[in-house]
């Protein structure tokens, strides 16, 4: 086909450029063509074809030419574009022109390398810094803001004392871009110059001193509103680097600034309208400093920012319990990223106060919000939250939180939260009533757990035994000894779990009948079990279910018996041929402390799960020696899935450092 591109409709010249083909005769002159088109579409798809040439070094050359076209921004643009899409192969060519006689063209070749931001050019970067043209040095210290090379960054400090204005501005934003902050006294001279002013404060807050925290104050305190919007953003800059020390210093420092400065609370309510991330993170600082609870709805709202959510919780803790009922009356107007900050602050600030509005929430929020309030009710300790916490306890979604915020509310309000729960369990027994009177009561319950451990509800035996556990686990083996020969599986189950839990020498004994026991959850609840206590009389049970074909119980037992320490060689070679690929990577786990399970490792490493071949590499790379290292190598050679390439990746780097 013909590569010119004849004057035709522009989606005619669209198509044909992306009509052309890569390794055709003419290809690279179409291409050109096509950057000169007066479509931007057609530009860019012919900037984008470029890449797929088969002699990208020729392409660098040519695109390099097509930048010293005056008059064709469109195509220059679009060649400076392709460039920065070949990568690699144009940094030669690039750094070649930043010594062109033209410094129209040496500007843009420092703008390139910048986009480029390899490394490899930041030395003749960094030599371009004392070019003649004052545009080129601007281009050359914004190139090296964004290699982000410290190299780059001492020379770019370097600048802060030459005498162009412009120049200078750049450095900053540049060092700004890297977070270098340079040495104080070449920054203080700057904040006189007011094209200077709003960047040396930018810089300034990198510098986590005193002395630059007493800059930053006094500019908080200027009468003119762009220097005090400047400091802000400092502020909010150090704050994010300060240690506590430090942060200490700059709540007090602002606190004593905006106390001079008129209107300050309408100033820092405005700010957080500023387009200025750091602006709206100083005030952040700024209201935490001045704890003025009619800030709390603005420091919520400013959480929609991912980046300052951690310092707006911060600001709502300190802004006291008034601002904390603020937020509760009007919950339901904040944004969703407003609200979650809000709910984790109260935390913080919650006292007695709040007890109506707790409970207001859990009317209508969603779930999230209210397991924080179920929470904050909790740190109450107000008598007041007993009721609304015990009735949580009938609420699936909610009693787990409610059985732990008892727990709290109990250190202050003991009495209130035993009589409670004593008469929930004495009327309406349940599961969570039952694990929050042992979180309150103590030893004091126990006489009712042995009580309930004999009740017609299976769920409330089980329930009153791991309460009794908790407790006082010489009680709970006691019942867990009745519920391994109980009725019901779900409180044999239990049973296993208890003995487990306590690690009794008879665990052995007790454990046996429940591994043949009809229902599969109580044989798990006893593999766990025994490996939990630690019980090797058992072993042959275990290594017989192994080849159980119930992956869950065979994966079980292997782990238990890792976890005994009597796994033998046999035995997981067995584990490995399982169908399970759970049961096989629990072999692999079970079988990294011993030179055998090191050998099947190695085996592993073809098998056809990529999840087992990546716990293979795993293993390799923790326990294996050198002499693994060449199968690692081949398996790395031949993988296909990306995870399982990332696990032998990194175990090659660690078996070539032994």
């Amino acid at each position: 086909m013909s590569h010119v591109l004849a004057p035709q409709q522009e989606e005619e010249r669209y198509q044909a450029v992306l009509a052309v083909d890569p390794a055709a005769p003419g290809a690279l002159d179409a291409l050109i063509v096509g950057l000169h088109d007066e479509s931007w579409r057609v530009r860019r798809a012919a900037s984008e074809s470029l890449r797929r040439l088969p002699t990208l070094t020729e392409v660098a050359h040519r695109l390099v030419s097509v930048l010293a076209e005056r008059g064709e921004t469109g195509a220059r643009n679009a060649a400076a574009e392709a460039l920065v899409g070949l990568g690699d192969v144009a940094v030669g060519p690039l750094i070649r022109l930043l010594v062109h006689e033209d410094p129209d063209q040496r500007k843009f070749a420092a703008d390139i390398l910048g986009h480029l931001g390899r490394r490899s050019s930041e030395s003749a970067l960094i030599g371009a810094l004392a070019d003649s043209d004052l545009n080129v040095r601007v281009s050359a210290v914004e190139a090296l803001g964004r290699l982000g090379t410290d190299e780059g960054a001492r020379a770019l400090e370097g600048l802060l004392k030459e005498p162009e204005t412009l120049l200078r501005l750049a450095v900053l934003e540049s060092l700004s871009q890297l977070g270098w902050p340079p040495p104080l006294p070449v920054v203080v001279p700057l904040l006189s110059d007011p094209l200077l002013r709003r960047s040396a404060y930018r810089v300034m807050g990198l510098i986590p001193q005193v002395a630059a925290t007493e800059l930053i104050s006094r500019g908080l305190s200027s009468e003119v509103r762009s220097i005090r919007e400047s400091a802000l953003g400092a502020l909010g800059t150090q704050a994010s680097v300060a240690d506590g020390p430090l942060r200490a210093e700059i709540d007090a420092q602002t606190h004593a600034a905006l106390k001079r400065v008129p209107e300050a609370v309408e100033f820092v309510t405005q700010a957080f309208e500023n387009e200025d991330m750091p602006v709206r993170a100083g005030a952040l600082v700024a209201a935490g400093a001045l704890r003025e609870p009619s800030l709390a709805i603005a420091v919520a709202e400013a959480a929609r920012e991912d980046r300052l959510l951690r310092e707006v919780i911060r600001t709502l803790s300190r802004l006291g319990p008034e601002a904390g009922r603020e937020l509760l009356g009007r919950m339901a107007e904040l944004s969703l990223p407003a609200r979650a900050a809000a709910a984790q602050a109260m935390l913080e600030m919650v006292d007695p106060s709040y007890v109506p509005a707790l409970c207001a929430l859990l009317e209508w929020a969603e779930d999230d919000l209210r397991a924080v309030a179920v929470k904050a009710l909790g740190r109450t300790q107000s008598p007041e939250a007993v009721a609304p916490l015990v009735a949580l306890l009938e609420e699936p979604a909610l009693a787990g939180a409610a059985v732990r915020a008892l727990g709290v509310l109990s250190r202050g309000c003991r009495e209130a939260v035993l009589a409670a729960l004593e008469q929930v369990v004495e009327q309406r027994p349940s599961p969570a009533a039952v694990a929050a009177f042992a979180h309150a009561g103590g030893t004091a319950a126990l006489p009712t757990f042995r009580k309930l451990a004999r009740a017609a509800d299976p769920l409330l035996r089980a329930a009153a035994l791991d309460a009794a556990m908790d407790v006082d686990p010489a009680v709970g083996l006691e019942l867990a000894r009745v519920a391994l020969t109980d009725e019901a599986a779900p409180v044999r189950a239990s049973g296993a779990r208890a003995v487990g839990r306590v690690g009794d020498r008879s665990a052995g004994t007790l454990l046996k009948p429940a591994l043949q026991d009809e229902d599969i959850a109580v044989r798990l609840a006893a593999v766990e079990a025994l490996g939990e206590s630690g019980a090797a009389d058992r072993t042959p049970e275990l290594e017989e279910l192994v080849s159980h074909p119930d992956g869950a119980l065979a994966g079980r037992a292997v782990r238990a018996l890792g976890r005994i320490g009597t796994v033998r060689p046999e035995v997981l070679k067995e584990a490995t041929r399982h169908a399970d690929a759970e049961v096989v990577k629990a072999a692999l786990q079970a079988g990294a402390v011993s030179a055998e399970g090191v050998a099947l490792a190695v085996e592993l490493l073809k098998h056809p799960g990529w999840d087992v071949r990546a716990m293979a590499a795993r293993v390799l790379g923790d326990s294996g020696g050198r002499d693994s290292l060449e199968a690692v190598r081949a398996a790395l050679s031949l993988e296909q899935d990306a995870l399982a390439r990332r696990a032998l990746t990194d175990a090659v780097e660690r078996l070539s450092r032994r």
